[in-house]
């Protein structure tokens, strides 16, 4: 059953449902505002017998007033037996409850009853010396008045369920528009790939927001299929250059017997050197795919505990360099290992950028690490690319790197729900700071 269908049943049944209540409501409203006039006319024609004297003799009933109808009148007896207006032939229903008005037991009440097939509504009014009146009413014009209420009623129902359902039938075609040209963009992008389509709306309800809400979800997923378009570009580009240098020392290096045994352990030197950049650029490229990947074995860690053990490796990896600390005890939530690489590509760029016997200042404090260095300082042009991928300074394409990794630092802070500057720092060199969220 398609969406518009239901909406159409749901309406119609709705409706249905509202009608029916109220038909049922105004019949019963009806109902008794007429056997209300029966039943006060009913005590109003008693009111007038009982104030007639009565003795053992039916008495005498004053004619209604202006023609109006006086009922059919019966005296019953506590011991059972009746008295009626000379002429009149037929008997009212004498019952326990009667003879129980007639003895005085019971006070007024009305029923109903049925006289020789004749609905007829009755009020039996207890009269003194043990004898109780009998006054009824005929019901066929009121039954007969509700009877056509019910069939108009019925009519209504059903007129109006109907006009329901074709009327909830163009409300559904129009409010469906909005999610029928969402299919069909759907659609269509699913047969073109083309996430460039939007879906056009000037709508403010809930189906407004849909198609809005539609068009972000393209726009984010359009934005991601052209970061993968271009990491897979720029990687190949990026591993085209190790790869063609390393096959070219492989091939000379096929031919060894030719060469004097230092142009062999040359050549061996910078295989190994490019085996050791290429590892290190696929592992940046595989860091980098991971952008929006959920974060896994995350936990509460001392973030200067992290940053010194990163110091120690890289005094370790460059000697030359002097690595000077200011480590505020600090907890934040994060990955360990995601965190340790982002400090270590910091530190990295730093060194690379730092004189020999230069010094690189690290420093925690506040949720932050800032990593100085003391080199020439980035251009005030390159500031805000820095942390492209694949970004290389025109200083800096003459040194060792793949310009992966202070875009990985980004994506890092990023995930963590923090971010990463570089500025160019007073007296020279330049100052990154990785800020994060700090662990309540």
């Amino acid at each position: 059953m398609t969406l518009r269908t239901r909406l159409t049943l749901s309406a119609a049944l709705a409706v249905a449902a509202a009608v029916i209540l109220a038909s049922i409501v105004v019949y019963f409203v009806v109902r008794s505002s007429l056997r209300g006039e029966i039943d006060e006319s009913l005590r109003e024609r008693a009111a007038v017998i009982e104030e007639r004297p009565f003795h053992d003799e039916f008495p005498r009933i004053p004619p209604p007033v202006l023609g109006e109808p006086g009922g059919y009148v019966q005296v019953v007896a506590a011991d059972g037996s009746t008295l009626r207006q000379h002429g009149f032939t037929l008997a009212l229903p004498v019952d326990e409850s009667t003879l129980e008005a007639a003895s005085g037991v019971r006070d007024t009440f009305l029923e109903d009853a049925t006289v020789s097939g004749t609905h007829v509504r009755m009020i039996v009014v207890p009269l003194a010396d043990g004898f109780a009146l009998q006054i009824a009413r005929p019901l066929d014009e009121v039954d007969g008045v509700l009877d056509r209420l019910r069939w108009i009623l019925l009519a209504i129902a059903v007129g109006g369920s109907g006009l329901a359902a074709l009327l909830g039938l163009g409300v559904a075609q129009s409010a469906l528009v909005p999610t029928r040209r969402l299919t069909e963009a759907a659609e269509d992008i699913t047969a073109t790939q083309d996430l460039r389509r939007r879906v056009e709306t000037d709508r403010s309800d809930e189906l407004g927001r849909l198609a809005v809400a539609f068009n972000t979800m393209l726009a984010t997923l359009e934005d991601s299929v052209e970061a993968q378009r271009r990491l897979v570009s720029d990687s190949s580009h990026e591993l085209r250059t190790p790869l063609t240098s390393l096959r070219t020392n492989i091939e000379i290096l096929g031919k060894a017997e030719a060469l004097p045994a230092e142009e062999r352990r040359r050549l061996l030197d910078d295989v190994d050197a490019e085996l050791d950049e290429l590892s290190r650029l696929v592992a940046d490229i595989v860091d980098l795919a991971r952008d929006g990947e959920p974060e896994r074995f995350e936990e509460d860690l001392r973030l200067d505990q992290l940053v010194a053990h990163a110091v120690d490796r890289a005094r370790r990896r460059s000697p030359d360099v002097t690595f000077e600390t200011d480590l505020d005890e600090m907890v934040v939530h994060g990955s360990r290992e995601r965190l340790h690489r982002a400090v270590s590509n910091l530190l990295d760029n730093a060194v690379k950028w730092s004189p020999d016997g230069g010094t690189v200042e690290v420093r925690v404090a506040d949720a932050a690490v800032s990593v100085r260095d003391h080199g020439p300082g980035i251009a005030e042009e390159d500031l805000a690319k820095v942390f492209d991928r694949f970004y290389r300074a025109p200083s800096a394409r003459a040194l060792p790197g793949s310009g992966l990794g202070l875009a990985i630092v980004r994506q890092v802070a990023e995930s963590h729900g923090g971010r990463v500057s570089a500025a160019r720092a007073d007296g020279g060199g330049t100052v990154v700071t990785l800020q994060l969220v700090e662990s309540s």
